[in-house]
């Protein structure tokens, strides 16, 4: 019986070493494993410290640029808002001139007979005046005026 003993000590040495060599071979193994993941995490740490700095580059880049837009957008509201200003100073000019060529227009409605009676007078003068010079050069010249058949031109009167 004895011996019984040593063979299934021998059996249970053998079962163990084989354990041991399969358990050593999975420990290998998952030690390659472990190595592969921290260099792995290694290579993905350092692409992060790139992609951090690249990123807190560009967030500092955008901020600029808001700035700027910010900068430009209150120069731009400033000319809008002389823009307004010249549209309200031409609107302004406009009633100006519209509310001066009504006054003239009504003034000249109001005048048409004065007026008519002015130019009639001042053809008659001009008549007058064109005579007295051709009178005077016919007697410088002895020679017979030939006087003017021109007569005013009738002005159209209009009611009001």
């Amino acid at each position: 019986m004895e011996i019984l003993g040593y063979i299934a000590a021998l059996i249970a040495a053998i079962a163990f070493a084989v354990l041991v060599i399969y358990l050593a071979k999975t420990l290998k193994a998952a030690s390659r494993t472990l190595n592969d993941v921290a260099s792995t995490l290694e290579g993905v740490e350092k692409q992060m410290q790139g992609i951090t700095s690249e990123t807190a580059e560009l967030l500092s880049k955008t901020n600029h640029l808001a700035e700027d837009i910010g900068e430009k957008a209150q120069k731009l509201n400033t000319l809008v808002d002389g823009i307004e200003g010249i549209g309200d100073t031409v609107q302004s000019l406009n009633n100006s001139i519209r509310n001066v060529s009504n006054k003239v227009a009504l003034s000249a409605e109001q005048h048409t007979e004065q007026t008519g009676q002015v130019l009639k007078w001042g053809s008659v003068i001009l008549d007058l005046w064109k005579k007295k010079k051709q009178n005077e050069a016919n007697e410088g010249a002895s020679v017979p005026a030939v006087q003017p058949t021109e007569q005013p031109l009738p002005v159209k009167e209009t009611s009001h």
